[in-house]
């Protein structure tokens, strides 16, 4: 007989949900740096190659929630056929994927990230520049972010638009920013959400 309890069951989800926030800025202290250094190799503006990066950020979340909505529908049908509780089929569904992370097929959203990337007409840098140079980096997000929808409530990132006014409570400027300017120019990286609240702030460059 299985028991289970919100209370031990939130006390899991907080666990996880510490230690991806804790890998999200890793990430942005690691591979986002690395990742930078592989561009600069053929980009010499920074501002594209931040660009780049961002832009890599935004669209690994969007290929990873995708494919988790996905495999949580199927999960969920299948164990809607024998599902007795004592925990909600929405719970169970999601604490089955978070045990099972290898049902996951990465590498289709890596690859769909480049293939967006490749078409993404926001992106101005030379035709030599393989994306698939910051595979590393894409993957590490996919990951990071598939994971965050398995927490009660998931965890996103916030979508930045160029020429929007600067918000200090999601970002941080970047060092080469005016400071006195009140309009972001452009995003470096993205600010982590939970419900609508600023979890981790994003870095932007803000330019009259």
């Amino acid at each position: 007989m299985r028991t289970w309890s919100p209370a031990g069951a939130g006390r899991v989800n907080a666990s996880r949900r510490a230690c991806l926030i804790a890998r999200f800025g890793s990430i942005y202290a690691q591979e986002r740096l690395h990742a930078e250094t592989l561009l600069r190799t053929f980009i010499c503006d920074i501002e594209t190659v931040q660009r780049i990066i961002y832009i890599a950020a935004v669209e690994s979340f969007h290929a990873a929630k995708k494919a988790f909505w996905k495999l949580r529908r199927s999960v969920k049908e299948t164990l809607a056929l024998d599902h007795m509780g004592p925990e909600p089929l929405e719970v169970a569904a999601l604490e089955y994927i978070a045990r099972h992370k290898d049902l996951y097929d990465v590498c289709q959203s890596v690859q769909e990230v480049i293939c967006s990337m490749t078409m993404n007409p926001k992106i101005p840098c030379p035709l030599e520049v393989d994306f698939c140079l910051i595979r590393t980096l894409i993957r590490e997000l996919c990951c990071l972010a598939f994971s965050m929808q398995t927490l009660i409530p998931p965890l996103d990132i916030a979508l930045g638009v160029d020429g929007e006014l600067f918000n200090r409570t999601m970002y941080y400027r970047s060092c080469d920013s005016d400071f006195t300017a009140s309009f972001v120019a452009y995003h470096v990286w993205p600010a982590l959400m939970e419900n609508g609240a600023v979890i981790v702030k994003g870095e932007v460059v803000t330019k009259k």
